[in-house]
């Protein structure tokens, strides 16, 4: 299955098919997708619970790939659903069919180092032309560092990180593992641990912490991203955690923050989205109903009641789905639920130093090489206005 659509670029040379590299627009839902290529209705509704919530995944502006025959007529597509999986939908003789299986994509460590003269969102962006990297750099020193007023010409600024490609283009979010400006002869560090932004001594810098949605409700199913299910022999994934309550439970706000969604969503049914602070959302899914008030706009305190549990959508019983997104990437709910606000201590604490000495060693190397950067390849897309998709030709 993975090499599926190495094959099918060969075929776009040898048959005349041709790919299309595509964004997913904000309007669009995979059932629609599906209407609009003329495929059946039955296929959506044949899946199974799990792959419809997984469906209601999809978030506008992902990149994904179709293959067109000679008279425009889909051939497969490869949509992603979060970093490490992918809905695959192709034509087997007259009928289409749905997998999901793993992206392959290219993790590549990089590495950045520039003199400042000026703000560095516009320096990162001028040299790299990533502006996910950009962004995430702001965003891990916002806790921490006054950009306004504290950068000066001739300052630094240092940064190791991965970021994934995927048939050449940018993939997902750059995991910045270690990063540094240097105001005169002071240096400010920041460094990722386990999915999180400390300085040097431990301390966190994000301020965005959990509580539990519902206090003390069982859980009936964990997070995972990617899973071979020995059984059904396919890949799964849950992109949150399910906790099991009586219909009717209100619902909770997990953080401060700002609706940004409150309707249907496909297989997850009645759902709510609310935006936090530091790129962070939270999902609840599967509501018997939305509390009076709650709606798009509005802004809420942790702890407030936002809904109630029920079994909307696809769901064999009342529970709540609970997701928690960075940047658009699921992650474990759970993970950020646990961690102290104080920062580390113990034995996490003795990790962490030692993969601060580590980085600290290789960011003055780096700051030694002088200007040193990654100029990555242009996205083939043409921005597309409105709910509209915007399109170009790769072949």
């Amino acid at each position: 299955m993975r090499y599926l659509l190495v094959i099918s670029l060969l075929l776009t040379f040898v048959l005349g098919e041709e790919i299309k590299l595509k964004r997913w627009s904000k309007s669009q839902s995979f059932l629609h997708y599906l209407q609009k290529h003329g495929i059946p209705n039955k296929l959506y509704y044949s899946l199974d619970g799990e792959d419809k919530e997984l469906a209601s995944e999809i978030y506008a502006g992902v990149p994904y790939y179709e293959l067109l025959d000679d008279n425009g007529s889909l051939v497969q597509s490869l949509i992603p659903i979060n970093e490490e999986l992918q809905i695959h939908l192709f034509k087997k003789e007259k009928d289409y069919r749905i997998d999901l299986i793993p992206i392959q994509y290219d993790k590549r460590a990089e590495k950045l180092s520039i003199t400042l003269n000026g703000a560095p969102y516009a320096q990162i962006l001028e040299k790299t032309g990533n502006v996910k990297l950009a962004s995430e750099f702001v965003r891990a020193f916002r806790n921490s560092f006054d950009f306004s007023h504290a950068i000066h010409k001739g300052d630094r600024l240092a940064i190791l990180y991965d970021q994934k490609y995927r048939l050449g283009q940018l993939f997902g979010m750059p995991k910045i593992k270690a990063a540094m400006i240097q105001t005169g002869k002071k240096r400010h560090y920041i460094f990722n641990y386990k999915g999180r932004y400390y300085d040097q001594f431990g301390k966190s810098l994000e301020h965005f912490f959990l509580k539990r949605p519902i206090p003390g409700a069982r859980i009936t199913s964990r997070f995972t991203l990617r899973r071979w299910h020995p059984i059904l022999h396919r890949y799964r994934a849950h992109l949150g955690v399910d906790f099991g309550a009586r219909k009717g439970t209100p619902i909770h706000a997990a953080g401060d923050g700002k609706v940004i969604f409150a309707g249907r969503k496909g297989g997850y049914g009645n759902v709510v989205i609310i935006a936090h602070q530091g790129g962070y959302k939270t999902l609840y899914a599967h509501m018997s109903r939305f509390r009076r008030g709650i709606r798009v706009g509005k802004y809420v305190k942790q702890g407030q009641i936002i809904g109630y549990v029920g079994s909307t959508g696809l769901s064999t019983g009342p529970h709540l789905h609970f997701g928690l997104y960075k940047n658009n990437r699921a992650i474990n709910p759970l993970r950020v639920v646990r961690i102290a606000k104080s920062g580390l201590g113990g034995n996490e604490l003795k990790r962490f130093k030692h993969l601060v000495a580590q980085y600290k060693k290789e960011i003055d190397r780096l700051i030694e090489e002088g200007e040193v950067y990654h100029k990555v390849p242009k996205m083939q897309i043409i921005s597309y206005i409105g709910g509209g998709d915007g399109e170009k030709r790769t072949n």
